[in-house]
């Protein structure tokens, strides 16, 4: 199946002369499964700080990828909801799941030769500590979270830090996401950008940003990514 100019997973990177050697990976949605409790922590951040009512969680969901404050703008709610949702969030940490495969694939990517790092809506610290919680930390040369740079996606300058900070050049870079934001970050700095298809999502919208690549399930990934060699 092909969209536009999406590759289906099995498929080279369509950027010619492309020879990957670092992946950046998003958190939620891409790496865990983190809906439920980002549901449930932010209905209390909203009971809290707004008062009584059906928090609109999924007009909050339309916007992950970026960071937290800016989606409160966007949707004019009080910035007051961040401190509860973090709270909630570190509070809710162990029921987080790592998605089925992820483990694998980063183990194989790391010895295939691969440099990993996530780019997350989250902030550093909290991204962190929740990786850190889940056993995956040591999995990824660096983690960094949108309050660490100066423009949140769907901005390049996470993708462009994590590149800069693993050595790499672009054509070098895949990116991996769930959302629009994340294809939008990954074309503005120059990468591949991935779509991963695993998570609960609107799979429609995703495939309208156009991505470069499309994969169904994370082990999908390893049919792109050979051995790195030495340069």
């Amino acid at each position: 199946m092909t969209i536009n100019s999406t590759v289906v997973a099995g498929s080279a990177p369509v950027r010619p002369g492309a020879v990957p050697r670092a992946v950046v990976f998003d958190l939620d949605g891409v790496i865990v499964d983190s809906f439920a409790v980002m549901r449930e922590a932010f209905a209390i951040a909203y009971r809290e700080v707004v008062g009584p009512g059906e928090a609109p969680f999924d007009e909050y969901e339309r916007h992950l990828g970026r960071y937290f404050s800016d989606i409160m703008r966007i949707m004019g709610l009080p910035l007051e909801m961040e401190g509860p949702f973090v709270r909630e969030s570190y509070r809710l940490a162990s029921r987080v799941r790592v998605f089925p495969g992820i483990r694998e694939l980063l183990t194989s990517l790391r010895d295939r030769g691969f440099r990993l790092a996530v780019a997350t809506g989250k902030s550093g610290p909290r991204a962190r500590s929740l990786l850190d919680t889940l056993g995956l930390l040591p999995l990824f040369e660096h983690v960094i979270g949108s309050d660490e740079v100066a423009r949140a996606k769907p901005a390049p300058d996470i993708v462009l830090r994590a590149m800069e900070l693993l050595g790499v050049a672009a054509e070098e870079t895949m990116m991996i996401g769930d959302a629009v934001t994340d294809i939008e970050s990954a074309r503005a700095a120059g990468v591949t950008a991935v779509a991963a298809m695993w998570a609960d999502i609107d799979k429609a919208v995703l495939l309208a940003a156009d991505p470069d690549v499309v994969l169904g399930q994370p082990v999908d990934l390893l049919a792109i990514c050979s051995r790195v060699t030495a340069s």
